[in-house]
């Protein structure tokens, strides 16, 4: 399955303060995870701190590699196109599901759904995500119950146990902004 790749520009201050385009072009880290049937990540940005710093011309802070959640205290936006759902879900063992996710550093994500989960990669992350739509559809799984969410719709995930099933017979584009967060209540 092909990918159209995405274009980033970031803008950012010359040396006389005025505001610049500093970047032009194509998201520079891409990464399939999960074998053949898994999402492609495209990284677009991340910030380590919130408020975030803005200065004069400075990057995007490196990273290592594709992390789910955002830096501690930061921020982050990625693209996934996420392939139809494969037979193969359905077989995953607890082992195999904990090791997709520490791909992706987060080993601990699936404690709450990897056995007897309703969707194979149900997932929680200490984060407030707005997720939204921009090609195909996909279907949002939670503990209990489901919807259908296609291209415009909009998600905020509010650090709850979810996982998404692509039940189209083609790709679903969604755009994250993944936002630190910190939990005031009980959960299991």
């Amino acid at each position: 399955m092909s990918h159209t790749p995405l274009r980033r520009v970031v803008t950012g201050h010359d040396a006389q303060g005025r505001a610049i385009i500093q970047e032009d072009g194509a998201v520079p880290r891409v990464q399939r995870i999960g074998g053949a049937h898994g999402p492609m990540f495209h990284e677009v940005w991340n910030t380590r701190d919130t408020p975030a710093t803005i200065d004069s011309a400075s990057g995007e802070p490196a990273e290592d590699g594709i992390q789910l959640a955002p830096p501690k205290h930061g921020t982050r936006i990625r693209v996934l196109d996420i392939p139809p759902d494969d037979d193969s879900f359905a077989k995953l063992t607890p082992e195999q599901i904990t090791a997709h996710f520490a791909q992706v550093g987060a080993g601990d994500a699936p404690a709450h759904g990897a056995t007897g989960a309703r969707h194979a990669f149900m997932h929680r992350t200490e984060t407030i995500d707005y997720a939204i739509v921009i090609e195909g559809e996909l279907t949002l799984i939670m503990d209990i119950g489901e919807t259908v969410v296609r291209a415009g719709d909009i998600i905020i995930q509010r650090g709850t146990n979810h996982g998404w099933a692509n039940r189209s017979n083609s790709n679903c584009r969604i755009a994250f902004v993944l936002i630190d967060g910190r939990y005031q209540l009980n959960t299991p």
